[in-house]
């Protein structure tokens, strides 16, 4: 069972959340860059090699053909986004575990918190879906040399003008499947591994830093390990062009079978992997840090 050491506050969860989310982007947005170019890579011609083999292979293409510039090409669009994103993710978090205590000193059980992690799943999908959309266009458009958008601001523009606000939220049920089930598995990963490394007679929150960023980074690799499936599919239909899957993501998992087999649904895996450990860890990190000042100028919030 999970040790709640106070009263558990939204608000706070909120502003530190947020500052974790920052923290993220930074540290995980390359590795995003190279994930999202395997995951839509354009199929080759009979006889012909893929774009990329792999990995390392799309990381020193990207380096050499558009510098460091190129792994942090649209990390605007989430760094505008993420603020508010992890914010309200960290809150919907908080306020999942608040609706399930009947005291404030109770402590929650392991699928309490998995479903207290589901809700910070939904909450954060209004946020997340545009910001995902504009991100991969603007990422796979650097990769094929296409130059349709200037920016985040003129990509969210061109959405809107071209499909309305269907266009900008294209791949919302995607991501709702995506983030409801690895949002529940990434905090519950969270709070038992702070209980495991949490030393006999010790509270959670004396923990090292060391051990928090053991079990952030662990946490973004349990949540990843659910999230890459459906986050393929987000990606290959986001950026598709319209119309192109009348019936939504069945039409994608259909064709990404057929074609490509079910190792397809797992690409990207490396890089995502080596992307989750360091970025949920600096995102954990960043939100103690910033609880503990929190709770320093602000106790009674």
């Amino acid at each position: 069972m999970a040790k709640q050491v106070q009263p558990i506050s939204p608000v706070k969860n909120f502003f530190a959340g947020g500052f974790g989310g920052v923290c993220l982007v930074f540290v995980g947005h390359p590795l995003d860059t190279i994930k999202v170019r395997l995951q839509t890579q354009p199929k080759p011609q009979p006889g012909q090699p893929l774009l990329y083999s792999g990995t390392f292979d799309c990381f020193r293409k990207t380096l050499v053909g558009e510098g460091v510039r190129g792994l942090y090409k649209g990390m605007a669009a989430p760094i505008i986004g993420v603020t508010p994103m992890f914010a309200v993710c960290f809150f919907g978090f908080g306020l999942g575990k608040r609706l399930q205590q009947r005291k404030p000193d109770d402590i929650l059980t392991y699928p309490q918190l998995f479903a207290a992690g589901m809700l910070s799943g939904v909450f954060t999908t209004v946020i997340m879906a545009p910001g995902e959309r504009i991100k991969c266009l603007l990422q796979i458009q650097a990769a094929t040399g296409e130059t349709k958008y200037s920016g985040p601001l003129d990509c969210a523009k061109q959405l809107y003008r071209e499909a309305g606000i269907r266009g900008v939220y294209k791949g919302t049920v995607l991501t709702l499947m995506r983030d409801v089930p690895a949002s529940g598995m990434y905090f519950m990963t969270y709070e038992w591994l702070k209980n495991i490394l949490t030393p006999e007679g010790k509270s959670v929150s004396d923990l090292s830093v060391p051990r928090i960023l053991f079990a952030g980074g662990m946490a973004g690799i349990f949540n990843w390990a659910v999230a890459i499936p459906p986050d393929v599919l987000k990606s290959r239909f986001q950026t598709a062009p319209p119309g192109k899957y009348p019936n939504g993501f069945r039409d994608v998992l259909r064709e990404l079978i057929r074609e490509e087999g079910v190792a397809s649904l797992y690409k990207g895996f490396t890089a995502v992997m080596i992307r989750a450990f360091p970025a949920n860890a600096a995102c954990f990190l960043g939100f103690e840090v910033a609880m503990k000042f929190l709770n320093w100028i602000a106790p009674g919030l």
